[in-house]
């Protein structure tokens, strides 16, 4: 039987999911959409629709779904037939993020669907609850080069101290669920090498969603209009993929910059072997001081935020999983 398994880009922003997503776009059976902004709003919001009884709370759930903010128009769908969907699908928040996303798919004209978006990196869990059959794929770059390709960015909100942080904290997130989510269900993607030789990287993706290579995941660039024109720090997206970028970092971070990132990210560069250079300037205890209060809070944040979603999890509530897939389906119970 072919896989009908939902599949997710996350990572740290700027790591390259954007190009990951188009690669597995371009294969026939995959549809990886440009980032909406519907789902984790509506997950956070979950309580207000309760339990999807009446069809007055499934229209607040499909306005949610496909309202302003959602960028559903980035999918090339009409909001009004997306709704009609969502009332139309089963009863459950999953269910009805999940025909969203199945409707840009069928569109597509391709057999699975999913979503890539950096800031899923630390809300796999959530992911699992509303798609307990998917597949996460986590792509993971230098720091460095991560830090450097921030700086530039007119969106992001933070300096280089906050960049480097949240780096941490995504590369923190892709260890835990390397050790505690079984080979089928997390995998993750190291960008230097996928730059560099993509075929057997890509390869080992097919392999992880048991999907066979299609040659057209080399060549991301033909799909490329799939990511709206507007973001245009895509730039390189419309070129053959090559890694002659990847050292660039060592021209665009000053030398505290890299002093501070290879000090306080020491030990992560080396896990993925990113090896040193030692050229950077000596981080002074103030800048240390403020890195750590940086990393602490996100650590704090992100931890607070898991402890709470897993008690909420343990009480008894209406279903959230979607009941799309075969794996969703049989999962509720429904086979047969």
């Amino acid at each position: 039987m072919t896989s009908d398994r939902p599949v997710f880009v996350v990572g740290c922003p700027r790591s390259g999911t954007t190009l990951l997503g188009l690669m597995l776009h371009a294969h026939p059976r995959l549809a990886i959409p440009p980032e909406t902004r519907f789902l984790l709003p509506v997950w956070r919001a979950r309580a207000r629709f309760g339990d999807l009884s009446t069809r007055e709370q499934r229209r607040a759930l499909a306005r949610a779904c496909t309202g302003r903010g959602s960028r559903v128009r980035h999918l090339g769908l009409d909001p009004a037939v997306a709704r009609r969907a969502v009332l139309a699908a089963p009863p459950t928040v999953g269910s009805a993020i999940g025909t969203v996303l199945s409707l840009f798919a069928e569109a597509q004209g391709a057999a699975r669907w999913g979503d890539k978006r950096p800031a899923y990196f630390s809300e796999v869990d959530v992911l699992l609850r509303l798609f307990p059959d998917a597949q996460i794929l986590q792509i993971v770059r230098d720091g460095r080069a991560n830090v450097a390709s921030l700086k530039s960015m007119p969106w992001w909100p933070y300096d280089s101290v906050g960049s480097i942080a949240t780096w941490a904290q995504a590369e923190y997130c892709a260890r835990r669920n390397l050790r505690r989510l079984p080979g089928d269900v997390f995998h993750v993607v190291r960008y230097e090498s996928l730059v560099a030789d993509p075929e057997p990287v890509l390869r080992d993706v097919c392999a992880f969603l048991d999907e066979e290579l299609d040659p057209a995941m080399l060549e991301p660039a033909r799909v490329r209009g799939v990511v709206p024109q507007s973001k245009t720090w895509h730039t390189r997206l419309d070129e053959p993929v090559s890694a002659s970028q990847v050292e660039s970092w060592r021209q665009a971070l000053e030398p505290w910059e890299l002093g501070l990132a290879e000090t306080v990210l020491r030990g992560a560069l080396a896990r993925w072997d990113f090896p040193r250079t030692g050229a950077g300037r000596r981080p002074g205890p103030l800048l240390l001081a403020r890195y750590a209060r940086a990393i602490t809070q996100r650590q704090v944040t992100m931890q607070a935020r898991w402890a709470s979603e897993r008690r909420e999890a343990r009480r008894p509530a209406y279903p959230v999983a979607a009941r799309l897939t075969s794996g969703q389906r049989a999962l509720a119970g429904l086979d047969g």
